[in-house]
């Protein structure tokens, strides 16, 4: 359960850089409408802003259910 649990892989050092005009539009409509079809988009705003850690670009291009409370946008956002 790694979406609402946290980050399974320990502290990941999110870069506030990161935080692209893209990327938190993404993150805030995948949170406020839970369309969760959107992660890989978000993953490529992501690195397109420079994010290379694999396990935040891996998880938003996994296939599977994703919910809210997932780690990555909570990075995204800052909630985390």
């Amino acid at each position: 359960m790694d979406e609402i649990a946290g980050d399974p892989f320990g502290w990941i050092d999110f870069d506030p850089n990161w935080r692209t005009f893209n990327a938190m539009c993404l993150a805030r409509t995948i949170y406020a409408t839970r369309d969760y079809s959107l992660m890989p988009i978000l993953a490529d705003a992501l690195q397109d802003a420079g994010c290379d850690v694999d396990d935040i670009l891996n998880h938003c291009r996994a296939p599977g259910a994703h919910m809210r409370g997932c780690w990555v946008v909570d990075l995204v956002l800052g909630k985390a």
